[in-house]
């Protein structure tokens, strides 16, 4: 019998694979500055020339971004799979935003699911943390930064599911998310009992992940969508009824 040598792998191709689980697990984040080199090599306990080709073939890969003089980065396109064009179009056309609220109730329930299943009390912690950030905008009535404390609040969610394509289609969804959330709300924040509902079901959410009940938990996030879907539909026909009447008016006044 003849017996393959077994090669060892180069420190460098097993640097690269860290880095590379780090990316995927949601450690290192697109867009984030990876510690300086010294640092680097001195955590992963390896030479800086070991450390720099590794950073080298991630940058081939379109992985990481070296700046000059700027340090070395989490590639800002990882996950951008929505392009502008496509943005537009979903913002543009009504019947898409619906159709994305459907995409929601699928993708959200089960992160909430899976974050009721699987959430470490670090997580949850996490959870928490942009629930308490949520609330402080929620009592101020700052509307904008409550949007994106929204968004921050179900990314959350999505990390602690420890399921890496969830997370990363969440991610990539992210700017799309962002405007959908602020194109739902703008019209439906300033109704105080439609706000106040919302954000209750988002304290149902985060009680039921944190209790550890998934099923109670994908139950509150597919209540918290329908609700939405709801009051979208409602604020879509006062709408119509202020635009009838705004033209009977213009009519009258020929």
């Amino acid at each position: 019998m003849v017996y393959q040598r077994v090669k060892q792998p180069k420190i460098s191709d097993v640097i690269m694979a860290q880095l590379e689980d780090m990316v995927l697990e949601g450690t290192l984040k697109p867009g984030q500055k990876l510690p300086a080199e010294r640092e680097l090599a001195k955590q992963f306990e390896v030479s800086r020339p070991s450390l720099r080709e590794a950073i080298q073939k991630l940058a081939a890969k379109g992985v990481l971004v070296s700046r000059q003089g700027g340090g070395t980065y989490v590639s800002e396109e990882l996950g951008r799979a929505f392009s502008d064009p496509l943005l537009e179009l979903f913002q543009t056309h009504p019947e898409a935003q619906y159709d994305l609220l459907e995409f929601r109730h699928a993708l959200e329930g089960v992160s909430a699911y899976y974050a009721a299943l699987r959430s470490t009390p670090a997580d949850k912690e996490h959870i928490r943390a942009r629930y308490d950030a949520l609330q402080m905008f929620h009592d101020r009535k700052e509307f904008d930064k409550e949007v994106y404390a929204d968004v921050d609040f179900h990314l959350a969610i999505a990390e602690s599911t420890h399921n890496m394509v969830l997370l990363h289609m969440m991610r990539a969804l992210f700017s799309l998310l962002r405007q959908h959330i602020w194109e739902n709300l703008k019209d439906v924040y300033p109704k105080s009992e439609m706000r106040s509902k919302i954000h209750e079901q988002h304290t149902l959410l985060l009680d039921a992940i944190v209790a550890g009940e998934p099923e109670n938990a994908r139950k509150a996030a597919h209540d918290h969508l329908a609700y939405v879907e709801e009051a979208l539909l409602e604020q879509g026909k006062e709408n119509t009824r202020i635009k009838r009447a705004l033209r009977r008016t213009d009519v009258t006044a020929l």
